[in-house]
């Protein structure tokens, strides 16, 4: 069965769409079958991925409100290498038509449990904002990846994803936890990025990605021509950065055949602890124990 992933991060512009379509191109370069999930009205990432989203005739919509299944509503981005469950602005209403109707957290976790067999990673890109379509998205996800820049406001918004992480972990999804934090838009020549980056490798450990994203206008230009970086353009550093990331991301999630059904009872991850107070910069307060993101 597949490995779900959310790309999640409460904080708005740190890279969740970039992230999102560059690693699924990644994967599906180096041999994975990859399904990337649109669960934002604005459908960046449907876009980024060479499919108008003005011209679908089924999306993600469709799926949560159960009038068409996943297989109906996918399509193949040929030049990407990956399916897409797309988006549009009809989603937006998707939030108020679900509140009334009974499992609707759970919507695309039931829907998901269908084609968990066709790949080995879906990737779901979620909205910035802790919304009813955001909580889907961790409903019927077994790990939450954090892209997140190496700066003072990152780090207050990992406090807050980490405790919303905890409040699904704990009444919705036993199977939820952070599978690691993805240092983006980093610029080795700013001191505080590196500071940054080295405490949050201190204190969280195998919980940060060894690979680093830096900051490249190749990947900013590649959504204007509706490719993602990695296959826009990839010899751009950024693009290699993403293909090292897809390789590290398969060398440490392996066995996705092996993984537990969507929705099934699988062996329970240790608990996702809130940190105790607001994460700190460099030199200031201490960060969150290692144990606070699990």
């Amino acid at each position: 069965m597949a490995r779900i992933f959310c790309i999640a991060n409460q904080k708005g512009g740190v890279g969740k769409t970039t992230t999102t379509v560059n690693l699924a191109a990644g994967l599906a370069k180096v041999g994975q079958r990859v399904l990337m999930i649109d669960l934002d009205p604005q459908g960046n990432a449907t876009m980024g991925s060479g499919i108008d989203k003005r011209q679908l005739e089924l999306t993600v919509y469709d799926v949560l409100l159960e009038s068409a299944t996943v297989a109906e509503a996918r399509i193949t981005a040929d030049k990407c290498g990956y399916d897409v469950l797309g988006a549009n602005r009809e989603l937006a209403g998707a939030e108020v038509e679900m509140v009334a109707i009974d499992r609707r957290e759970k919507r695309l976790r039931t829907a998901l449990a269908a084609v968990g067999a066709e790949y080995d990673f879906i990737l779901i890109d979620c909205p910035p904002s802790l919304s009813l379509l955001t909580l889907n998205g961790l409903c019927a996800a077994h790990g939450v990846i954090v892209p997140m820049q190496c700066e003072y406001f990152a780090l207050e918004g990992l406090t807050d994803l980490v405790n919303t992480i905890k409040q699904v972990h704990a009444n919705l999804n036993k199977n939820l936890q952070i599978i690691g934090l993805l240092r983006v838009m980093f610029d080795p020549r700013i001191t505080l990025q590196q500071q940054v980056a080295e405490q949050l490798k201190s204190h969280f450990g195998n919980k940060v990605f060894d690979t680093v994203i830096p900051r490249n206008v190749r990947l900013a230009e590649a959504p204007s021509y509706g490719l993602p970086g990695v296959v826009f353009d990839p010899s751009a550093k950024g693009s290699q950065a993403f293909l090292a990331f897809a390789q590290e991301l398969v060398v440490k999630m392996p066995g996705a055949s092996a993984s537990a059904n969507v929705g099934a009872t699988a062996s329970a991850p240790a608990p996702v602890v809130a940190p105790q107070q607001s994460v700190a910069p460099p030199a200031a307060t201490e960060t969150p124990a290692p144990n606070d993101v699990q």
